[in-house]
């Protein structure tokens, strides 16, 4: 189970980053990679949730591997366990799934300095960051599969990493500039999860 957490984090990195940006490349002219945490106006938020996302992969990996090196899980329950198995591969292709569904607005990275289109429509009008949802569900799938403190701790790093970049970064970005337009949607949609984390000051 150990080999098959590293193989599947190893798919599910070059799905979404490699491969899906390979596939905007080809069909829109543009990666979609932005400097995001790199700009020279990124602020101290982005770059922090940025480290903490770095530190959450390394933990993705180096669960397994302390695994293999002895480190004792906190449960032991192998149905348990291949049901990690079935949520990981699950969140790899929803969180693809969510990436396609932006269409030619998917981007890695904000620039400030972009206008870029609201996607409202598909997966978009259930939760508002589906592609941030999926990535929660998919190391969840990988914690489970290892259950160590390391995979632990690398879920959380994961979570407040997304919380800090979705509040704090994206989410002022759509409001800049879409004004309203976003207002009435995160008002109508939820932020993670259907219904949840609606903003409350537009809501009708």
């Amino acid at each position: 189970m150990n080999t098959a957490a590293l193989v599947l984090f190893g798919v599910w990195f070059v799905v979404i980053f490699v491969v899906r940006s390979l596939v905007q490349k080809r069909d829109t002219g543009d990666s979609g990679i932005r400097p995001g945490a790199f700009a020279a106006d990124a602020s101290i938020v982005e770059r922090v949730a940025y480290v903490l996302l770095l530190v959450a992969f390394a933990g993705a990996v180096g669960a397994p591997i302390a695994a293999m090196a002895g480190v004792e899980p906190l449960w032991d329950n192998d149905a348990l366990r291949w049901v990690g198995v079935v949520v990981a591969v699950a969140g790899i292709g929803l969180t693809y799934a969510a990436q396609v569904g932006m269409g030619s607005e998917w981007r890695i990275g904000i620039d400030r300095t972009e206008v870029t289109g609201l996607v409202t429509s598909g997966v978009f009008g259930l939760v508002r960051n589906p592609i941030f949802t999926a990535m929660i569900f998919t190391a969840v799938g990988f914690a489970v599969m290892v259950p160590n403190v390391i995979a632990v701790i690398a879920v959380v790093c994961l979570v407040v990493a997304i919380e800090m970049q979705v509040r704090f970064v994206e989410e002022p970005h759509l409001r800049r500039l879409h004004g309203t337009g976003y207002g009435q949607y995160a008002a109508e949609v939820g932020r993670f999860v259907p219904l949840i984390g609606r903003a409350a000051g537009a809501r009708r």
